[in-house]
């Protein structure tokens, strides 16, 4: 595995919600400035950060489709939670959460 893929791996951490379990990745320090200064919408920015789930089937995704897991499809993901608005506020949630506390570590490590 590739150092930057082990740093990505590393900020990776997971939010259930509808039955569903999503992995999401933290935004760098980079990413978030970028993001707060380009006045985006959180909720379709974090789409971007979603790496991963389980317990999805495409009969979730499409009525009538096939009722196996499908492997994660990042596209297919933001479309489908584009229009899951009930799924989205936990996503939001653990996204901001996540940077928050990778602040708050980094600030407890300096006071050490």
């Amino acid at each position: 595995m590739a150092l930057v893929d082990k740093l990505r791996r590393a900020r990776e951490f997971q939010v259930e919600t509808g039955g569903f379990t999503f992995t999401l990745r933290r935004p760098t320090d980079v990413e978030w400035l970028e993001l707060v200064e380009s006045g985006k919408s959180t909720a379709r920015t974090v789409l971007a950060y979603i790496v991963g789930w389980e317990g999805v089937k495409e009969i979730d995704l499409i009525p009538g489709g096939d009722p196996h897991p499908l492997p994660f499809d990042a596209v297919a993901c933001a479309d489908w939670l584009s229009d899951r608005i009930d799924l989205l506020p936990p996503l939001l949630d653990g996204f901001m959460k996540s940077y928050e506390s990778h602040l708050a570590a980094r600030a407890d490590a300096q006071k050490n």
